[in-house]
């Protein structure tokens, strides 16, 4: 009788315990967050139309990654005023959580969270990008020295400030700051010698020497950028694909000269070279955690049932322990959120070209190309439009460079 009693006593105990680790468990999960969704919008086939519908329908974590992707086609469809509005509030919202300071990306770091309920800054290329064009647009309204102060910050964004292992290895981004220290009276030396470094340590052509009297500034784009993707066992490696090719250069013709844009800066390998996430490396243990909490609950498991099936007090206190570690390992596992964050701004190209020429006050037609490996214009590509020099400044004012944004992209 005694035995009996034990037994039924052990066994009450048993689902007692597997009772409470259970609610355990559950509670843990609540935690744990959903899948991001897209926001749903009704597309009208306008791309500014649908972009500003998809900001106002994404939740807060997602905005600044809408207002990317909605700057790049605004300033492509030329429209600089709305352009600025969307990446200055962006660039604000995105440095306020650098170093993943607010309590929800803090949250996301943490073991049963999704990385994208982090809010989104993007990775360091993309950073750089809403730095880079909102310089273009500084520097289109006669503002030089704001424009390097942008470029600057691009470049310290794409450097680990942290480890110190690395620095910052754009090549426009470094060349640009020069120019507009030269065009603003200064000495830029340095920042072109850091160009021209960067570009033979990435087997690139370096820009030129800087022409300060040069009145028109061309900034080129052309290919499509880098796309994230999940990989691993439990898609917690984010990794970077390079887009279908498509133009490699590009060629200007104008004024009877045709004038070569190279690729300085290619944004795949900005993505694909830049040292180590802080994220890949928090990533990596969910996924060695859930590894191993999955194989401990199994053995435990196994273990529980093993011992049930002995005869004693003994083996009954142990099926109870190791079937509450079992059940516990098993949830602990299926909890665990490793995937990867795969949001991106998608439209952005994957070279960046730059050229400076002098003009005379007056129309000019052009004619841009867009260049395949082989040198060969892509004809559906090939743009023409005309740039127009205003009259030379009055004496006393600040002369002020005529700035051309042209893209491959059009969206």
């Amino acid at each position: 009788m005694k035995t009996r009693a034990t037994a039924r006593a052990t066994a009450r105990t048993l689902a007692a315990t597997l009772a409470a680790a259970l609610a355990a468990a559950l509670l843990l999960l609540a935690g744990c967050a959903t899948t991001p969704t897209t926001p749903r919008i009704t597309p009208t086939g306008d791309p500014i139309t649908d972009g500003r519908a998809s900001i106002d329908a994404a939740p807060k974590k997602d905005k600044v990654l809408h207002q990317y992707r909605l700057a790049a086609t605004t300033l492509r469809r030329g429209a600089p005023r709305e352009t600025k509005t969307l990446l200055d509030d962006a660039l604000m919202t995105a440095a306020a959580n650098y170093g993943n300071t607010n309590a929800t990306a803090a949250k996301a770091r943490r073991m049963f969270r999704h990385e994208s309920d982090k809010p989104f800054i993007g990775e360091p290329y993309e950073r750089v990008m809403a730095n880079y064009y909102r310089a273009i647009l500084y520097w289109r309204d006669g503002e030089p020295d704001n424009a390097r102060a942008l470029l600057r910050t691009a470049s310290l964004l794409d450097s680990d400030t942290d480890e110190k292992t690395y620095a910052g290895d754009y090549i426009l981004c470094d060349y640009l700051d020069g120019y507009a220290t030269a065009k603003l009276g200064g000495d830029g030396s340095d920042a072109l010698a850091r160009a021209a470094a960067n570009a033979r340590a990435q087997s690139r052509p370096a820009p030129p020497p800087y022409d300060p009297s040069a009145n028109v500034l061309l900034f080129i784009e052309f290919g499509h950028g880098p796309r994230k993707i999940a990989t691993g066992q439990y898609g917690e490696q984010l990794r970077f694909q390079p887009a279908p090719p498509t133009a490699t250069a590009a060629r200007l013709e104008i004024a009877g000269r045709a004038i070569t844009l190279p690729a300085y800066d290619d944004l795949y390998f900005q993505a694909t070279t830049r040292g180590g996430r802080v994220m890949d490396h928090i990533l990596g243990n969910k996924a060695v955690f859930k590894t191993g909490a999955d194989t401990v609950g199994d053995a435990a498991l196994m273990g529980a049932a093993i011992a049930a099936n002995s005869r004693g007090e003994d083996a009954r206190k142990a099926a109870l322990a190791l079937a509450t570690v079992g059940l516990l390992g098993k949830l602990a596992s299926a909890a665990t959120t490793p995937a990867a964050d795969t949001r991106q701004w998608d439209n952005l190209p994957r070279y960046l070209s730059f050229h400076a020429l002098r003009l005379p006050p007056g129309d000019h037609p052009a004619t841009l190309a867009f260049l395949d490996s082989g040198g060969r214009a892509l004809a559906a590509l090939t743009q023409h439009f005309t740039i127009t020099i205003a009259a030379p400044a009055p004496p006393g004012a600040p002369p002020r460079d005529t700035i051309i944004y042209r893209s491959e992209l059009t969206e």
